[in-house]
């Protein structure tokens, strides 16, 4: 498998600029997501890399070499669709031999390249039904399939899951990690599903409006978000956000100001007042608890929507100064819609954004 280096890539459809400027360094066997809202470029930014994109400007590295006028197939990578593209008169040991077979590969290694494909994807009871005969779970193993008969030194992947419905997604993603395992290869994975991206991704590539917002293990993304818009976009249900004012206290440190609330800030880099605005995750919430040691200060509302999911439970929240605001707790939760409520706020759980969007930093401990 090979590493991949991208370096100022740009890319113009006519006056509209798809690509701003990417820096990006894929690590030997890294499982990379791009992932971000639709329009934002992440396709395209794929479909660079694999050579499939007209021109543009700037360096693509595969394994060392430089491919950025390399054709598709010099470039040494594997691309599976959304679609299947499955040849529906074929069987599927026909659909995985097709490729090499008109690449002059020899039957004897087409044939153990197709056994230890088939084994790897489970796929080795279905070797001689055409595509008509497979769930759809089934199809994409076969695509997938196709792009490891080739060998390449990078996976990528383009929205391949999309089709499924919500269980077998879940199947899938199981089985992608799996495999990425077992192969030790590079893959770079397009989705616009965070869930799919923290669950699946060593590095996330976070994109917005053809540049690359953060770059990050899911984790450090989730905890500490460079922007409002990478705080938005990872986790679910998303960060709250609320517009609060924030002042200095003397020795007490910074405090924001929400309607009548008061909630203590943890310690921050520099000082900051004025408008900003405050966020805070879901499940970070503490329901009906006041405050006190490690809390910032509560906030007041009322329960508009309760939704029950069995192991935890969604609440809607319209707070007195009229926003609405989510939180995540128990299954067994038994609070009822229409009921007045206190949120605790946590401060260590506290975010702070500025006007711009940007983060503002936290004091190092």
């Amino acid at each position: 498998m090979a590493a991949v280096k991208l370096r100022n890539i740009s890319k113009f459809y006519g006056d509209f600029q798809a690509l701003r400027n990417i820096d990006l360094d894929v690590a030997d066997g890294e499982f990379v997501v791009f992932v971000g809202p639709s329009g934002c470029g992440k396709s395209t930014l794929l479909r660079t890399i694999a050579g499939l994109e007209g021109s543009y400007s700037g360096l693509i590295e595969i394994g060392g070499r430089d491919v950025s006028r390399a054709a598709p197939s010099e470039r040494g990578v594997a691309m599976v669709f959304q679609s299947y593209a499955l040849y529906p008169h074929m069987s599927v040991r026909d659909n995985m031999d097709f490729g090499m077979r008109v690449n002059g590969v020899e039957k004897s290694e087409r044939d153990r390249r197709i056994a230890e494909a088939a084994r790897i994807l489970q796929l080795e009871p279905y070797l001689d039904r055409k595509p008509a005969h497979l769930s759809g779970g089934q199809r994409q193993r076969v695509a997938i399939g196709r792009a490891i008969l080739r060998e390449p030194q990078v996976f990528l992947f383009d929205e391949p899951l999309s089709n499924l419905d919500a269980k077998l997604r879940v199947a899938m993603r199981i089985e992608l990690e799996s495999l990425h395992r077992q192969l030790r290869a590079t893959m770079i994975y397009v989705t616009h599903d965070q869930v799919e991206a923290m669950t699946m991704a060593d590095k996330i590539v976070v994109l917005n409006g053809g540049r690359i917002e953060q770059v990050g293990a899911p984790m450090d993304l989730y905890h500490r978000p460079a922007s409002r818009f990478v705080a938005d976009f990872i986790g679910s249900p998303s960060m709250n956000f609320l517009a609060v004012a924030v002042e200095q206290e003397g020795g007490q440190g910074a405090v924001a100001r929400y309607g009548d609330a008061r909630l203590m800030l943890p310690p921050l880099a520099a000082p900051v007042e004025g408008r900003l605005t405050l966020g805070v995750r879901p499940e970070h919430l503490r329901i009906g608890e006041q405050a006190g040691e490690g809390m910032a200060g509560t906030i007041e509302g009322r329960i508009a929507v309760k939704e029950t999911l069995g192991g935890e439970t969604i609440l809607h929240i319209d707070t007195r100064d009229g926003d609405r605001v989510t939180v995540k707790t128990d299954g067994e939760s038994t609070v009822r819609p229409d009921e007045h409520i206190s949120l605790a706020v946590p401060k260590e759980r506290i975010h702070l954004f500025a006007a711009d969007g940007a983060a503002i930093a936290r004091r190092e401990p």
